[in-house]
């Protein structure tokens, strides 16, 4: 069965089953070719992992060791998560302008960004917007491709790398000028930026939406071999909504309190669970620092978060508990950062890694093109500034995407390479990662003020320490442990961690 007759098959049986039905039997073959995210990282087999194909005796011997050190030494902790299909490496990828006087189309250039995003490390990439025609120029709309042939062979050259893909698809924006749209699916008022964008927030609770949506979402897996979806979920979370008058198509049946968005988290389940069947990969995107309020129950396999944020240490409180695996992305253009480290501080200690912006240099020029549907409609915000950067930079630095900053910088992409080179061992499949310890055995005297540590417990053990402080610090662990950035370095147990930054060291044999 190839991949293709395999998502076909995922959805006649979806159909059967109304979007509940029994779990399909995969053999493991196609669920490789389905994109499952368990990836042997010493083989590049996508099937099985390091840990259950290729750990020796000693192997185990050493990973338990390690985690009985911290079961014995560790008496609290925020977080204990043991990781598993973990793919901390993402990259969003701007394909070209949208919109635009004519199609993108993938050519050489994109062989080569292909190629150095492969080099960097990066291993699932998400497309945006500009994937689909929102704005009906080319015939299409916002749940179908730009360029059809040309995404898909786009998709081809992504998996010839053996790095995986998603492409957005918003369980909730629709464009309020396509002619499918229906005014009785949004509440009144409740839309994103009624110019440019026009976006109506369409009611999770609304039949006809779902009606409409559901089957032409999963027509993209089918269409594209994809292998999931990125979901732009376009919701405002009950604790935060101001519109309380219902859409006239919105069915009132499900619990809504300010910590239980009821519709919403039923909505998202059934998608999860359609992508889960097909052995994708589930992407959400909440605004500012929210997280779906489900009830526990399970809606995305990575979830981003930062748009619209100005503080980064607001944020970094606010989403360092959120369910596994959190992808942050500081917004550029609205949040001010002390150096080109800062996304680093703010996440890995908490078992996140920043998102990278690549692909086509974004040139903004999207926001002069005209958009028929939509006579007059200007963007006049970041796309308008960043298109005024181009004209004035042609030659670069360049930014790629709407959380970049600008002007961009020239260090992100080699600062971001250097901290996955150090991650990556951390969260390792088979992973216990302990995260903001405690009270604890591992160090000497307690944590200055302002300090966080989070051990990673696997054939070795990792300890992050950061100081969020103003001041420089000294932390001391009980054990010695070598700095991951100068491995040859000695032993040591007293570490000098200078204001606003982290140390990534590890165990001394």
């Amino acid at each position: 069965m190839d991949r293709r007759d395999f998502l076909k098959t995922g959805a006649k049986t979806a159909a059967t089953g109304a979007l509940a039905g029994t779990a399909l039997s995969i053999p493991a073959q196609d669920a490789r070719a389905a994109g499952s995210p368990n990836t042997n990282k010493s083989t590049g087999d996508p099937g099985t992992s390091v840990l259950m194909r290729d750990f020796t005796a000693d192997d185990h011997r050493r990973r338990l060791q390690n985690i009985g050190i911290c079961t014995q030494k560790i008496r609290k902790c925020m977080r204990k998560h043991l990781i598993t299909n973990y793919l901390p490496a993402q990259c969003v990828y701007n394909l070209g302008e949208y919109p635009s006087r004519k199609p993108w189309a993938p050519n050489e250039y994109d062989e080569q960004e292909l190629d150095r995003l492969k080099g960097h490390g990066i291993q699932l990439i998400q497309v945006m917007d500009e994937w689909n025609d929102r704005y009906g120029l080319f015939g299409g709309n916002k749940l179908t491709a730009v360029n059809p042939e040309g995404f898909r062979r786009f998709v081809s050259m992504v998996h010839k790398r053996g790095i995986k893909i998603l492409a957005y698809a918003s369980s909730g924006y629709f464009a309020g000028h396509d002619p499918d749209y229906r005014k009785e699916w949004a509440r009144p008022g409740d839309i994103c930026d009624a110019n440019w964008w026009d976006l109506p927030r369409c009611s999770p609770a609304s039949p006809g939406w779902r009606a409409y949506l559901l089957p032409r979402m999963l027509q993209i897996l089918e269409d594209y071999e994809l292998d999931g979806l990125y979901n732009d979920w376009g919701y405002v979370p009950n604790s935060q909504k101001r519109i309380k008058q219902p859409a006239k198509d919105e069915m009132l049946v499900f619990e809504e309190t300010p910590r239980y968005d009821g519709a919403v988290a039923d909505l998202l389940h059934l998608i999860y669970s359609e992508v889960k069947r097909r052995g994708g990969i589930y992407k959400m995107h909440a605004d500012r620092s929210n997280q779906p309020q489900t009830g526990g129950l399970k809606v995305y396999d990575y979830l981003w978060v930062g748009e619209g944020v100005a503080d980064v240490d607001g944020m970094r409180e606010a989403v360092k508990n959120h369910a596994p695996y959190v992808v942050p992305c500081i917004h550029g253009s609205r949040a001010k950062v002390e150096s080109d480290n800062s996304p680093f501080l703010h996440s890995i200690p908490y078992m996140q890694f920043p998102l990278l912006q690549g692909g086509r240099p974004l040139t903004g020029e999207r926001a002069v093109v005209p958009i028929p549907r939509m006579p007059g409609a200007k963007e006049n915000g970041f796309y308008t500034r960043a298109w005024k950067y181009y004209q004035d930079h042609p030659n670069g630095p360049y930014i790629y995407g709407g959380w970049d900053t600008l002007p961009p910088s020239a260090e992100t992409r080699p600062t971001h390479a250097r901290w996955l080179k150090q991650y990556m061992p951390l969260v390792e499949e088979g992973t216990w990662a302990y995260l903001e310890i405690g009270d604890s055995d591992l160090f000497a005297k307690p944590l200055p003020k302002d300090c966080v540590a989070s051990a990673f417990a696997n054939r070795e053990l990792y300890m992050v320490m950061a100081n969020y402080g103003k001041t420089p610090v000294v932390i001391e662990t009980a054990d010695t442990y070598v700095p991951t950035d100068t491995p040859s370095a000695a032993p040591a147990k007293k570490w000098q961690i200078p204001k606003r930054s982290l140390r990534i060291v590890k165990r001394a044999a």
